[in-house]
């Protein structure tokens, strides 16, 4: 279990100045993501490109169309979605007092899978509801579901938050396996890829309706990280101090799931970041949640380019899915967790 800092005012200029070391990896992470690829770009012809746009020049150049369609916007989604899941990871860390803990235990990525495949398989291709939203219905059902069950007169306990979480995310994979045991064949080979981690979808318009969504729920943690603080101390200390505990555990717990559940509508499962990430950023930092999340912010973002930029040129033939580089990286962390964690979840 995370437990809160002690030395906060102690270590308050060291952080900050960690949460600006990590600031500048995040950007040089997105521009090496821009330059880096199969077919070779020179500096110039990568700055050439920005200069059209920053002109309002349209250019029509092979150099300037990888840049701004391809690269520029699998870099930024690649960022976002590193840091929400991050975001996500430290939240529910928080929430469940369990550093085991991600945005997928809760049936989240059940959800959203679920969501995308009915979308593949019961929607035309030109549907008005696409596979992301789709998508983020199904995390959003999933998430209320879960929270639903796990509800009682007395409030929400952790312990039953996890079961009921654990139990909606084996039937949603139960429900994931039929439909594609039952589907006509080719005809969801996208979702497919989708379900392994995908940033290949990311476009400059996807980008840009991400964005909010994505402020929006990393605004909401930061400005209850007081409340996350808290509840690491355990229900009856932070009931004591004032805090409503139940309210706070509620808005927790709505706010990383949905936030978790937009990002992967758009990028399909991606796992472990969420697991991962948390526990690097609160050795730099502290466990003080005003600090830890921008800082987890940045390094998931910063995590999640490198492994996309890692999953683009370890094949000669073609990428490889960044859910599969990113569960390569994941899965030893975690057994490591659970050795250090006494084997209890």
């Amino acid at each position: 279990m995370t437990r809160p800092d002690r030395g906060d005012a102690d270590g308050k200029p060291r952080a900050w100045g960690v949460v600006v070391a990590l600031a500048g990896a995040f950007a040089g992470a997105v521009a090496w993501s821009v330059v880096t690829g199969p077919v070779p770009l020179s500096l110039r012809e990568v700055v050439e490109a920005f200069r059209h746009v920053l002109a309002t020049e349209p250019s029509r150049s092979p150099a300037a169309r990888v840049v701004l369609e391809l690269r520029l916007p699998r870099a930024l989604l690649g960022a976002l979605v590193g840091g929400a899941l991050s975001s996500s990871g430290v939240a529910f860390q928080a929430l469940l007092r369990n550093p085991l803990a991600d945005p997928y235990i809760l049936g989240v990525s059940g959800g959203a899978a679920v969501g995308a495949l009915t979308a593949a398989l019961l929607l035309p291709a030109d549907a008005s509801l696409p596979l992301p939203l789709c998508a983020f219905l199904g995390a959003a059902l999933a998430a209320a579901g879960v929270f639903l069950l796990a509800r009682r007169r007395s409030g929400v306990s952790r312990e039953r938050l996890i079961l009921m979480g654990v139990v909606v995310g084996a039937f949603l994979n139960a429900v994931i396996m039929m439909m594609v045991a039952l589907s006509p064949p080719g005809k969801i080979p996208g979702a497919i890829y989708w379900l392994m981690g995908d940033l290949s979808l990311g476009t400059l318009r996807r980008v840009g309706l991400l964005v909010p969504y994505v402020a929006a729920g990393a605004g909401v943690l930061f400005l209850l990280s007081r409340g996350m603080d808290l509840l690491l101390l355990g229900d009856e200390a932070a009931f004591q101090t004032g805090l409503p505990v139940e309210r706070v555990k509620t808005a927790v717990y709505l706010t990383a799931s949905l936030l978790a559940g937009s990002v992967v509508a758009v990028s399909g499962l991606i796992s472990f970041v969420g697991l991962i990430v948390p526990h690097g950023a609160r050795v730099l930092v502290g466990s003080g949640h005003r600090r830890l999340l921008p800082a987890a912010f940045l390094m998931g973002g910063t995590f999640l380019v490198a492994a996309d930029i890692l999953a683009r040129s370890m094949s000669a033939s073609g990428e490889l899915p960044v859910g599969a580089v990113t569960a390569l990286a994941g899965a030893p962390f975690f057994l490591y967790l659970l050795r250090r964690n006494g084997g209890k979840p």
